[in-house]
């Protein structure tokens, strides 16, 4: 077995990998960019050494400065994680001559399976069933229209050495062509260091589900049972679940064989998955091949009792899968939620800045729900715009889906973040969707069920209740606790009982209210509200159990008032006594200010290009700018037809959230 090995990568996944060496007795040594100088990773590992500046292309992505660190420091194996070098095949043989053994599939897995376009043919040729498209890089704008028409829209463009959603773009119509092309090139190259792109049919109404492969050095490959990854947006997963609620047993060892068949054709010896896309009659189609530990192994790892990192190391290092396929077994039922640094209240835009606030939930297992989070951040640390947006993988598992939404669900509740904004609420809201569990979903889901975007779960009158209570409890314990000051002018004294509450505007009357030996009671608009509560001044989180409920309830003092979150909901809660009421609306109301007539940086990012003109007209839709965040690429489009008075950026450009980019006329 290793003595050392070196972690290729940054964030969550060396992070996972360093928890499986320091069990294993293997020492470890993380790498690092300028960004990550004071990185989660970093620290956790017993040795680092620099490998550049922050954009990845000069640092993380350079073969060369890798094998420099495992000559230093004398590693003798290298885990890639996922993404960067991970599916390299030159990394894989650079290491070979510094004689650094890879943690990963052979240099002949990687070439043929690793490459999506050279995957697609060796499963042709395997007679595996592929979706229909053009086997081969495209040349150019005018080939790929050339192949969009055979083949009909909408069309997926892919990169070749793609992955995570980078360099990918699902096309409706031939205008949109041109500019799927460029920001997937664009992107490929600054997340792979490799351009190449091919065209697909779009299949309409897919589900999404990977089989887990492991294999070793000595010819076994076996299935670890399947992922459903469906629920994505912009072709990034965001909720994983292992099993799936849609494929019946004989389904899953159909998948499962035909996966291993590709596997064992490449004498694959590592962890891989298989993707598939699944009709609604359970008919599967080969989609790629990733030869490489997956972002979403915490699933498999929950219902399998396996710990993946610790196979690839064992596989690695020459020894047998320690089972055989009839060993593999499926215990109850996991969720991956991938917390992000985005906003859902805003397109999903990228958000950056330092953690004020990050307290995840405990882990553990308790009452047979276990609770896991994979994580590169801590309090206090930085979320910077050169690299992947995540920043946990939150997993709950359970003996059922159900149990284990619900323990997804309250375990979102409990995730405190601030400083930046984040997700939490967009997934949050997707465990309490109707659809979602009920397991009916395709990878359409989000687009369906958010046609206009994400404004937040409907606030129902249990939840108002609950959000004026929480709010009234707060004001309650800071005023009882003000009146046992000594010393005050006035004396000790009772907290008052009467409230007027508003909630985002609309007023209501609490009357009768008082916290006593953790137990809450108040009327709101003459209706009882009683829950019981042990929550103390200065916790994050108030629980309130209620009607047969715990409910984790989030309370931060703003402004004026509260900010209230839970269930995926989130409102502004102001308690008054009653004479405060009455003089606040006789306050004016400031009036925004106009921005209509400019174009504003929607997210701290680099100006990839301006596409227009000092005086130029454009017309609504029409491409004004193009700005990157998180290595992805977002196009910001004209929202009317307007006539350009003033550029004020330019390609190069880093520009901060709400920056001016254009003023029109």
């Amino acid at each position: 077995m290793f003595k050392k090995i070196l972690i290729a990568n940054r964030g969550e996944i060396a992070c996972r990998v360093i928890k499986t060496a320091r069990k294993m007795g293997i020492r470890t040594v993380a790498v690092y960019s300028d960004a990550d100088r004071d990185a989660l990773h970093v620290e956790m590992a017993d040795e680092a050494v620099h490998i550049g500046p922050a954009p990845s292309a000069q640092s993380y992505l350079v073969i060369d400065k890798i094998v420099d660190a495992c000559k230093q420091t004398g590693a003798e194996a290298v885990h890639p994680g996922y993404g960067f070098l991970s599916e390299r095949e030159a990394f894989a043989e650079a290491l070979a001559k510094a004689g650094v053994v890879f943690i990963g599939p052979n240099n002949k897995a990687i070439a043929a399976m690793g490459d999506k376009i050279e995957s697609k043919k060796l499963a042709m040729a395997a007679k595996v069933n592929t979706v229909p498209g053009y086997v081969g890089e495209i040349r150019d704008a005018e080939h790929a229209k050339k192949i969009a028409a055979e083949i009909g829209y909408p069309v997926m463009v892919k990169a070749s050495a793609g992955g995570g959603g980078k360099g990918l773009r699902i096309v409706h119509k031939e205008n949109e062509l041109v500019q799927a092309i460029q920001s997937s090139q664009n992107e490929a190259k600054a997340a792979f260091g490799d351009d190449r792109l091919f065209v697909e049919k779009f299949v309409t109404e897919p589900r999404h589900i990977e089989i887990q492969v492991m294999g070793d050095k000595h010819g076994n490959v076996i299935y670890l049972n399947e992922r459903e990854c469906s629920i994505q947006r912009r072709n990034q997963k965001v909720i994983e679940e292992a099993p799936s609620p849609f494929l019946d047993a004989a389904t899953r060892k159909a998948m499962g064989e035909q996966a291993v068949m590709l596997s064992k054709a490449v004498s694959y010896d590592s962890a891989g998955t298989v993707e598939f896309i699944v009709d609604k009659d359970r008919n599967f189609y080969f989609l790629e091949m990733n030869t490489r530990l997956q972002v979403e192994h915490p699933v498999t790892e929950l219902t399998t009792g396996l710990d993946l990192v610790e196979l690839m190391i064992r596989s690695a290092a020459g020894e047998k899968l320690p089972l055989a396929q009839k060993d593999v077994k499926l215990d109850g039922w996991a969720i991956e939620a991938r917390i992000y640094a985005e906003d859902p209240y805003r397109g999903f835009l990228p958000s950056t800045g330092r953690l004020v606030r990050y307290q995840p939930p405990p882990e553990g297992t308790r009452d047979g729900i276990t609770v896991r989070n994979d994580t590169g951040v801590y309090e206090g640390g930085e979320i910077s715009i050169y690299y992947d947006p995540m920043i946990a993988k939150l997993c709950t598992h359970a003996a059922t889906r159900e149990k284990a939404i619900d323990a997804m669900a309250k375990a979102l509740d409990e995730f405190r973040i601030e400083g930046i904004n984040h997700n939490i609420a967009f997934l949050t809201a997707i465990m309490h969707n109707a659809k979602f569990r009920s397991g009916k979903i395709t990878t359409a889901f989000i687009a369906e069920e958010y046609p206009d975007g994400f404004h937040g779960r409907a606030i129902d009158k249990a939840m108002l209740q609950r959000f004026i209570a929480a709010a009234v409890i707060k004001k309650l314990m800071r005023t009882n606790r003000a009146a046992r000051i000594s010393g005050t002018l006035n004396g000790p004294r009772s907290a008052a009982s009467q409230f007027a509450v508003t909630v985002d505007g609309k007023n209501y009357q609490v009357s009768e209210a008082t916290v006593r030996d953790g137990k809450a009671s108040l009327r709101i608009d003459g209706e009882v509200y009683s829950a019981s509560t042990h929550w103390h001044l200065g916790e994050p989180v108030m629980h309130l159990h209620e009607n047969g409920g715990d409910y984790a309830v989030q309370i931060a003092r703003i402004a004026g008032g509260y900010r209230v979150r839970q269930g995926g909901a989130a409102a502004t809660v102001t308690v008054r006594s009653p004479q405060a009421a009455e003089l606040a609306a006789l306050m004016p109301v400031k009036a925004a200010a106009d921005m209509s007539k400019f174009l504003l940086c929607p997210m701290p990012g680099l100006v990839v290009s301006v596409n227009v003109q000092e005086g130029q007209d454009v017309k609504a839709g029409e491409a004004l700018a193009v700005v990157e965040a998180m290595k992805m690429e977002n196009v910001l489009t004209a929202e009317r037809d307007a006539k350009v008075k003033k550029v004020n950026a330019k390609k190069g450009d880093s520009l901060a959230l709400d920056d001016v980019i254009l003023e029109f006329a």
